[in-house]
């Protein structure tokens, strides 16, 4: 037997969309906010932790907005936490809700029920897959998923990290190729060429499962938390971007 539903009627649906008129580019966020469902109690969280990278990709929604308003290009932002239910891996993954992260226990998701992982896979999850995969059967062969992601500055336990603005690419290298070598003609960047994280294949879901097995063109970008955690900046480096987008439109 199914608890009651996670979601009640104070709470947002769990997609943003933003329709646009471009033919081919769809733009993503998988982490876009912070956002827990008002059952959930902030999962046993401060708002403080809440507002830390392990809930959210700071930065990332507006970068995306900014690009897809250039392009006039569809949006569609996951409207929860990545604590909640991590849209970017599988829902059996114990890291699609983990008990830690980053250093950070999360109590709200210890000794969940099946029932409990099913609401959040059924309510959350799904909606927002489903919403992907629609706009890019209607945007047919020659779609193209443009991923947004943030990485944080100084990972735990880590040296900080020099990536400004990072390229994350699998099977098809395509379009990474060819946003990298458009970033690369700025000498004051400094790039990350599936580093500090490549598409992982088997653990990563949105690209993989929208993309590589549709044979369609991507691109995955990240860029530095620290560059884009204010509007103005992040829209300033989402502009950046947009000569190596072009080039991997291009190919």
């Amino acid at each position: 037997m199914l608890p009651p539903k996670l979601l009640g009627p104070d709470d947002v649906t769990p997609v943003r969309a933003r329709l646009g008129t471009h033919p081919r580019l769809l733009v993503v966020v998988d982490h876009a906010a912070a956002r827990v469902p008002s059952a959930l109690s902030n999962l046993g969280l401060s708002e403080a932790e809440l507002e830390r990278h392990i809930a959210w990709d700071i930065g990332a929604a507006e970068i995306a907005r900014t690009l897809a308003s250039h392009y006039r290009a569809q949006l569609l932002e996951s409207a929860y936490s990545r604590l909640v239910i991590d849209p970017n891996r599988y829902p059996h993954d114990p890291s699609a809700m983990p008990l830690v992260s980053d250093g950070t226990a999360v109590p709200g998701n210890s000794d969940l029920s099946a029932a409990a992982r099913h609401r959040r896979v059924e309510e959350i999850f799904r909606p927002y897959h489903a919403a992907i995969g629609t706009a890019l059967d209607v945007l047919g062969a020659e779609g193209f998923l443009l991923s947004v992601h943030t990485m944080t500055d100084h990972p735990r336990n880590g040296d900080p990290r020099p990536e400004q603005i990072a390229v994350s690419w699998a099977a098809d290298r395509r379009s990474a190729i060819a946003a990298l070598d458009t970033l690369r003609r700025d000498k004051t960047l400094t790039l990350g060429d599936n580093t500090p994280y490549a598409i992982d294949l088997g653990e990563d879901f949105t690209t993989p499962e929208h993309a590589v097995r549709r044979g369609l063109p991507h691109l995955q970008v990240e860029v530095r938390q620290d560059l884009v955690a204010a509007p103005g900046p992040a829209r300033d480096w989402a502009m950046r971007l947009v000569p190596a987008i072009d080039a991997a439109l291009a190919i």
